[in-house]
């Protein structure tokens, strides 16, 4: 497995790369059989933190066997029920892989940038809370620039750029799920593609 990734959400097509990507680390689990639960994780309340609710929200109607979201606008996954949304996914799934999705603050280059880590992620650690580790792989979408002040840093946030980093991810995630299941397309030339989401 390769341990890292990276691309810029605005780049042509990020969301082929992110879902070539997800494809070749996870075609083993898939073909385990093994659920594969998305946790996207964040809050409604700040536009910074909203990034993991948003891809929730845009992949609420993906139904497909093994694969589940939780984390959505609706019903956000946060700092305070993180732990017991882990605790019913493990009564309710025997041994699932977990990709814990989030945003995140980074330096100025790193901005609007996606980075997936075969590794757990550490969810609140921008704001100082002392969460235990999530998942078996991460997603993170870099919202803003880290540093002082970090609360007002993200509720200061650009919509613009975690809607970018959303788009990309959840397009992402989808096509990956389709590819899995053999009905994608075999290029990603139609930027029609990113359109896919009803209601969103």
């Amino acid at each position: 497995m390769d341990d890292y990734f990276s691309i810029d959400s605005n780049s042509t097509n990020s969301y082929c790369k992110v879902r070539d990507y997800l494809y070749k680390e996870l075609k083993p689990i898939v073909k385990e059989n093994r659920n594969i639960i998305f946790l996207c994780i964040g809050t409604d309340r700040s536009t910074g933190d909203s990034l993991g609710p948003l891809i929730g929200y845009k992949l609420r109607y993906l139904k497909k066997k093994n694969f589940y979201i939780y984390g959505t606008l609706s019903n956000p996954i946060h700092a305070k029920n993180l732990a017991i949304v882990l605790e019913r996914i493990n009564e309710n799934f025997d041994n699932p892989f977990i990709i814990a999705i989030d945003s995140c603050l980074g330096h100025f280059d790193s901005v609007g940038k996606i980075f997936i880590s075969n590794k757990p992620l550490y969810p609140g650690l921008a704001l100082n809370k002392s969460l235990p580790p999530v998942g078996n792989m991460s997603i993170t979408g870099i919202v803003n620039i880290c540093g002082a002040f970090e609360f007002m840093v993200l509720q200061n946030t650009r919509l613009f750029t975690v809607m970018s980093l959303a788009d990309s991810i959840s397009n992402g995630i989808y096509h990956f799920v389709l590819k899995c299941s053999d009905r994608t397309k075999s290029s990603c030339d139609f930027i029609e593609d990113l359109l896919i989401f009803p209601n969103s």
